[in-house]
């Protein structure tokens, strides 16, 4: 449910509610937040609350380290496992600095301006995430192992696999939150898990990436286990992917997906390194489902993009390379830039490939352009790109270039 500054005020006094979490994200994506008690609320909305931004990774340092978090009444929702007695609410925020300009840094800022720019030009997209994990059982002292919960493969289901119960109690907490969990099963890999929920216009779906993996760490970790979102926690098991889900709509009722696909395989190498930040991401690509060549195809799960079968209704395209450690924020942003730029220059797709590439032999895939296949070479392809020089911010793209 979507709320105003006023309504807010009026819940919080109605519910109980003694913290409001003021969430933002750093640079690469991980979830912060500065807690403020109801006094201090209608200071939030007025004039925003400060925070010292020194320490966060990818915001600067000591100099003019002072940034305000402005939050989103739209974005109210209760943290259920906490007591009912003295609820703890959350918003996201935007940033700013003190006289009220923008931060660079602020990577939910920089998606809704290219949501922006696609409206005004008559284009809208929708997104949806798809983020894979694993579930591994912690030591005495409650710190992580590398010993799965289980041995379970593909959809196996109870006793074989255990996380059933895990994964039923963090849907029904996602649902309490307003997100729509549509189905939840187990992965490939041992103790690694998928649950998929609802398709979002491009802001509501990154804030969902990101309360998703705030709950199943909250709600595995009440359960005694460990959840892992890195890109190849077991070495040779099947990697964590966040599948990205895209659907293109305009004004006239053009069909402007094809022009979209084409835009985003144009840039691919330019945007990878947002898309898989780690070095452990590039240890990820290329088996396991998870491509390796800048390819297309209908329903083709080796390909970097495939446009699954669906009704009309659902038409989209999924982009399979990008992993959990990915911002959402940033990584939307930058495909609605490329897919826009494919859109405006009309670029026509390339040849599907029809091929299983996983097991295709060398002649077959010397035709197709390799994804950076290291950390090192996304960097230079990303530091050397006009099109990123010109979307994203000199401070973000330092800081994951120059690392």
């Amino acid at each position: 449910m979507k709320y105003t500054a006023q309504e807010i005020a009026q819940y919080v006094e109605q519910e109980d509610v003694k913290f409001i979490r003021l969430a933002f994200c750093d640079v690469f994506g991980r979830q912060k937040n500065l807690a403020i008690l109801p006094s201090e609320l209608e200071r939030a909305f007025s004039f925003g609350i400060p925070f010292d931004a020194s320490a966060i990774p990818g915001f600067g340092g000591e100099v003019r380290s002072d940034l305000i978090l402005h939050p989103d009444p739209s974005t109210l929702s209760s943290l259920p496992w906490h007591p009912e007695n003295g609820r703890v609410v959350r918003m996201f925020c935007s940033i700013t600095h003190p006289d009220g300009s923008p931060f660079d840094g602020d990577c939910r800022a920089l998606l809704q301006r290219a949501v922006d720019a696609a409206a005004q030009k008559g284009v809208s997209f929708a997104f949806g995430a798809e983020m894979e994990f694993y579930l591994f059982k912690t030591d005495e002292e409650g710190e992580p192992t590398r010993i799965p919960y289980d041995r379970a493969h593909y959809m196996d289901i109870a006793p074989e696999d255990k996380g059933e119960i895990v994964r039923r109690e963090i849907c029904l907490t996602l649902a309490q939150m307003g997100i729509q969990p549509e189905c939840a099963h187990h992965e490939e890999g041992p103790g690694q898990n998928e649950i998929d929920f609802r398709y979002s216009d491009p802001l509501s779906s990154a804030d969902n990436a990101i309360t998703f993996r705030s709950v199943v760490k909250t709600i595995v970790a009440r359960n005694g286990l460990a959840a892992d979102f890195s890109p190849k926690p077991l070495p040779d098991e099947a990697g964590n992917g966040m599948h990205i889900n895209f659907s293109v709509r305009s004004a006239d009722r053009r069909d402007l997906l094809p022009h979209a696909i084409a835009g985003i395989m144009d840039k691919v190498r330019e945007l990878t390194l947002f898309l898989n930040p780690t070095e452990d991401s590039y240890r990820r690509l290329g088996s396991n489902k998870a491509p390796g060549y800048i390819t297309w195809s209908s329903e083709n799960r080796s390909q970097l993009i495939r446009i699954p079968a669906a009704p009309q209704e659902l038409y989209r395209a999924e982009l399979r390379s990008p992993d959990p450690t990915a911002n959402p924020y940033l990584a939307f942003a930058l495909l609605i830039h490329a897919g826009l730029d494919g859109i405006e220059r009309e670029l026509e797709l390339p040849e599907s490939a029809d091929v299983n590439l996983f097991t295709a032999d060398e002649e077959t895939l010397r035709r197709y352009q390799r994804i950076p296949a290291s950390l090192h070479e996304a960097a230079a392809a990303a530091k050397s790109s006009d099109f990123l020089s010109t979307r994203v911010p000199a401070l973000i793209l330092s800081a994951y270039a120059d690392r």
